[in-house]
């Protein structure tokens, strides 16, 4: 009897605690949280509106879970013969979408190279909930698909430049669909960063995201933020991601395929505040084929990548052209 009476006391107080528990983790979830950058985003909805009243040249697609995805474009005045069938799909860095790549596609279309640039699903102008994917493999698929979506437009080759986490998002595309894509450009992008340039996260932040990913997982609790960057207004950029998003790649692991041999640029700034010019050329020294090439671009920071250092890329696209026949 007297051991009944103890089992009983312990399931209770098992039961309690796990209530306490439940609870706490609940309160967790939904409290408020200061904003570090004091940012205001976007709903799906606004984007969905700001969408339908784009003006500037874009195009759009339907994905095979049906999403719309939103391309940017930026057309050359002219078009040379050799490079008629090539076009450039950029892949955006976190926290960005494809606008402020403005700084990439003036300059690669007055080189005469059509450019894409990808708002990736719950970025910028394209459907999804705000800094949220639903999981791994959905966040390649609509990668793979916007590759073959820009040949569908008449562009047999098609070459993808990833910028910081678009260097991850170029691997994954380039891992699935290797035979779609023509060349790469990776830049300022690296598989381990610098010590130091982001502060973790308290235990009680960390009790809040991991509290908020088991109770409302499609929340973007997590919010990016480092001392010293720069915090647009521009309310097309997230600063705030769900764990699922900020999980879902084991960046570390990523490679692109051995047997991949195509033109391949890899880049990184000289004053670039997150990745150093040894480990950007550490994964250089990774990538597959002898048909690679390593740029430093002076006075180019992480996110700031003047016209000069975008002419480089250009350069090295032609001087590749003939490899792209």
């Amino acid at each position: 009897m007297a051991m009944k009476k103890i089992g009983k006391r312990i399931l209770i107080a098992i039961g309690a605690l796990l209530v306490l528990v439940f609870s706490i983790g609940l309160i967790l979830a939904y409290l408020p949280t200061k904003s570090k950058t004091n940012h205001v985003g976007i709903t799906p909805e606004k984007a969905a509106i700001l969408r339908k009243n784009f003006v500037g040249a874009h195009n759009q697609f339907t994905t095979s879970d049906g999403e719309t995805l939103f391309l940017r474009r930026w057309n050359p005045d002219s078009i040379e013969p050799a490079k008629k069938d090539i076009a450039v799909l950029i892949f955006h860095g976190i926290t960005a979408y494809s606008g402020p790549y403005d700084m990439a596609g003036k300059p690669l279309s007055a080189g005469g190279y059509t450019t894409f640039g990808l708002d990736y699903r719950g970025h910028g102008l394209s459907d999804g909930n705000r800094g949220d994917s639903p999981g791994k493999e959905r966040w390649i698929a609509d990668l793979a698909e916007s590759v073959r979506y820009v040949k569908s437009l008449g562009y047999p080759k098609v070459i993808v430049l990833g910028h910081s986490l678009g260097v991850a998002s170029a691997i994954c595309a380039a891992d699935t669909v290797p035979d779609e894509i023509s060349g790469l450009v990776l830049l300022s992008g690296a598989y381990e960063g610098k010590k130091g340039v982001s502060k973790p996260p308290t235990f009680y932040e960390k009790a809040k995201i991991f509290a908020s990913s088991i109770f409302r997982p499609s929340y973007p609790a997590a919010e990016y933020y480092r001392e010293g960057m720069t915090v647009t207004k521009d309310s097309l950029f997230n600063f705030r991601y769900t764990l699922r998003f900020l999980t879902m790649l084991n960046v570390k692991e990523l490679r692109l395929p051995k047997t991949l041999n195509i033109p391949v640029l890899v880049g990184v700034g000289d004053k670039d505040e997150l990745f150093s010019i040894n480990k950007v050329k550490e994964f250089y020294n990774l990538v597959p084929g002898n048909k690679k090439e390593f740029l430093v671009m002076k006075n180019t920071t992480h996110a700031k990548i003047p016209v000069e250092s975008w002419n480089q890329v250009v350069a090295w696209l032609d001087k590749t052209l003939p490899l792209y026949q």
